[in-house]
């Protein structure tokens, strides 16, 4: 009967594990910085000190480890206070998942274009998607 209750108790841990809210929302942060090196412009030291920057912004709000759009307009102007359709712009492009929020590889795949090694063809892409207001191409 011992050995049953232990097992019982084992199965309800488990299963509260796997119903933990927070489990599903924890980020994953910087997990492998050769790989996001290797795909964009940035050296592996310039990744790490991109992720110690994200960190600093993603918790000047709510320490949740990813950037909401007030914690970017933050960073950007010191103030969440005033509407920027700049702002707006620039964060709608580097979220790249459309879900209101940056996790770490979105921010620093982003950032990519506006390093001087990256390519002239990329910033211009980037200058166009910014001032397409309307999404219409033109």
């Amino acid at each position: 009967m011992l050995q049953c209750l232990e097992g019982f108790n084992h199965l309800l841990g488990c299963l509260v594990q796997c119903f933990d809210t927070k489990a599903f929302k924890k980020p994953r942060g910087l997990e492998d910085p050769e790989i996001i090196a290797r795909d964009t412009v940035f050296s592996v030291s310039e990744v790490e000190a991109l992720y110690e920057l994200f960190k600093k912004i993603s918790s000047a709000v709510i320490d949740d480890g990813l950037i909401n759009k007030e914690e970017f307009q933050l960073a950007l102007f010191k103030t969440n206070k005033k509407e920027s359709l700049f702002a707006d712009r620039v964060f709608d492009l580097f979220d790249t998942k459309h879900n209101g929020i940056l996790g770490f590889e979105e921010f620093a795949r982003a950032l990519s274009v506006f390093h001087p090694n990256a390519p002239i063809d990329d910033k211009i892409d980037c200058k166009q998607s910014i001032s397409d207001v309307y999404n219409d191409h033109l």
